[in-house]
C-alpha cells in the first residue's frame, strides 16, 4: 500500500444485485460479496465497493463524482441504457476531452470521459 494515496472508495446501493449486474454488463467488473449488505468491486481501476443503503450518491447533494474513462463514449451509451442505467447528461465537450453523466440503477451519478483525439 502506498501512503497518502486514495486507496478505496465506497458507494451506496439500494439494490446490490442490480448494481452488480449493471457494472458487470457495461464495464466488465467482478464482485466479491462480504455478507448480505456489502459487495466489493474488482477490475474497476480503483478498489472499492457498494454498501446497502436507502440513499444514493449525487454531486448536487454534496457527494464526490466518480469519473470513469472509456475510449468511445458513443458506443458506451447504448450499453448503459440496455443494462438499466439512465443518461443524466448527454455527451458534452470540455477542455481536454468530452464526457457524459449517467445514473446507475440505484440512482448514483457517474461520469465517463474520453480524451480529445
Amino acid at each position: 500500500m502506498e501512503s497518502n494515496k486514495i486507496n478505496y472508495v465506497e458507494l451506496p446501493a439500494r439494490d446490490l444485485s442490480l448494481n452488480k449486474a449493471f457494472f458487470s454488463k457495461v464495464f466488465g467488473w467482478g464482485f466479491q460479496d462480504y455478507g448480505e449488505g456489502y459487495t466489493a468491486f474488482e477490475n474497476a481501476g480503483l478498489d472499492g465497493g457498494f454498501f446497502q443503503a436507502d440513499f444514493c450518491s449525487r454531486p448536487q447533494n454534496g457527494a464526490a463524482l466518480v469519473v470513469l474513462y472509456h475510449d468511445d463514449l458513443a458506443s458506451l451509451i447504448p450499453k448503459v441504457k440496455a443494462a438499466g442505467g439512465h443518461i443524466e447528461q448527454e455527451i458534452f465537450e470540455f477542455p481536454g476531452g468530452s464526457r457524459f453523466h449517467f445514473l446507475d440503477p440505484c440512482g448514483n451519478e457517474w461520469a465517463v470521459w474520453c480524451k480529445k483525439g
